[in-house]
């Protein structure tokens, strides 16, 4: 009884620390949701609709919010925001800052949630938990959620180049499996669709009865080649792009000669170099856990009691970095095979009785990454390396 008296008289801290009014968005396409808790209002948070999009009327909002403070309190008080990581981009973070508005891009897979079967969720449950999300981390929490850190406009659109090729390279796939499928119901196979005289071949093709290939289905196959065409002449346009992204004459890589170091190294290519540099050692990491858990490469250990066991890689980063990094990892072992991380690997498989190669290679994945980024930011040499000659 007396610790529920004293607990009932003490304040609470968010009507002793609230120097400021934090504000989370709930965003959609058609409209935003402004959650906001202000000075002087009690524990109550308020509710705005606004539509979506409309810089103007959410900027206004906040003047409003301001002005109600500044009645009730007679201070002036600036204004947080937050909001999940999301289909909207860093472009709605970006206008803010513009506007001396304190900003931050909460990755929402972080913010701890109800582990009951049947979870309620709404636009106005989501607002305030991201409110509160926001005021726990002000307040200086530890591990109260993940921030994402916005890239600059050069970084996010540098890594495009990359992004588009691989959606060029799948959609090539697509038509080049189109035309062996149209090609295999009639009884042809060995055509290759990304030889140079394919248009020549497909003229001289016939039927599995002898015939020559049907008019429609010639036609057919005609436009798939355009398209094949015009597909190979776009990736050619991409890949020129990014080599000269990572040339060295290149005025951002004589500032940072990452993408140039990446390529000395024997075994990594030029779309590897591309992808490692756009996705990650642009960026800046303190220590190598950062950029473990940026690749989603960490590992998630599950101990209760008596209960010790493994459950693999978080998965919980940038998923292009970690395809790449496993891609990586089997050509290194293939290229680099003297050196100490390659040396590790078959150690450690040999130990299992030649089993889990591919648990051992994420492991590799991870060692290898962390490598790589010291290689590019503090000039360490991976032991054993190999360098391609001049």
């Amino acid at each position: 009884m007396e610790a529920t008296s004293v607990q009932s008289k003490t304040p609470t801290a968010v009507r002793t620390d609230l120097g400021a009014i934090f504000v989370s968005l709930e965003l959609s396409r058609s409209t935003w949701l402004i959650t906001s808790l202000s000075p002087g209002n009690g524990e109550k948070m308020s509710k705005h609709v606004v539509d979506g999009g409309n810089i103007a009327e959410l900027l206004a909002r906040f003047e409003q919010l301001q002005l109600k403070a500044r009645l009730r309190t007679g201070k002036s008080f600036p204004i947080v925001t937050i909001q999940e990581a999301g289909l909207d981009g860093f472009w709605i973070h970006r206008v803010l800052e513009a506007n001396g508005i304190e900003s931050y891009v909460v990755d929402a897979a972080s913010i701890a949630t109800s582990r009951r079967r049947r979870r309620v969720k709404t636009d106005k449950i989501d607002g305030e938990a991201l409110t509160r999300t926001l005021l726990a981390f002000k307040r200086g929490e530890p591990r109260v959620c993940a921030m994402v850190r916005a890239p600059s406009h050069e970084d996010e659109d540098r890594r495009q180049i990359c992004r588009e090729r691989k959606v060029l390279i799948a959609e090539r796939v697509r038509h080049v499996n189109r035309v062996k499928g149209l090609l295999f119901a009639q009884g042809v196979s060995g055509y290759q669709p990304l030889r140079k005289d394919r248009r020549i071949r497909l003229e001289e093709l016939c039927t599995g009865d002898g015939r020559g290939l049907p008019k429609h289905l010639k036609a057919q196959i005609n436009r798939e080649l355009d398209r094949l065409e015009l597909l190979l002449e776009q990736i050619a346009a991409v890949e020129s792009e990014r080599n000269s992204l990572l040339s060295v004459h290149e005025p951002l890589a004589s500032e940072a000669p990452a993408p140039a170091m990446l390529l000395t190294l024997k075994g990594v290519g030029a779309e590897f170099a591309a992808v490692l540099w756009t996705e990650a050692l642009c960026r800046h990491f303190e220590n190598r856990r950062q950029i473990a858990a940026y690749a989603g490469l960490t590992p998630t250990p599950w101990m209760s009691g008596t209960i010790d066991h493994e459950q693999g890689v978080s998965k919980a980063g940038n998923p292009r970095l970690r395809t790449t990094m496993i891609q990586l990892s089997w050509l290194w072992l293939r290229n680099q095979p003297a050196s100490a991380l390659s040396r590790w690997f078959v150690d450690r498989v040999q130990s299992n009785g030649g089993r889990l190669k591919k648990a051992a290679v994420v492991a590799l994945a991870r060692k290898l990454l962390i490598a790589l980024w010291k290689f590019v930011t503090a000039g360490v040499v991976i032991e054993g390396a190999v360098m391609k000659t001049a």
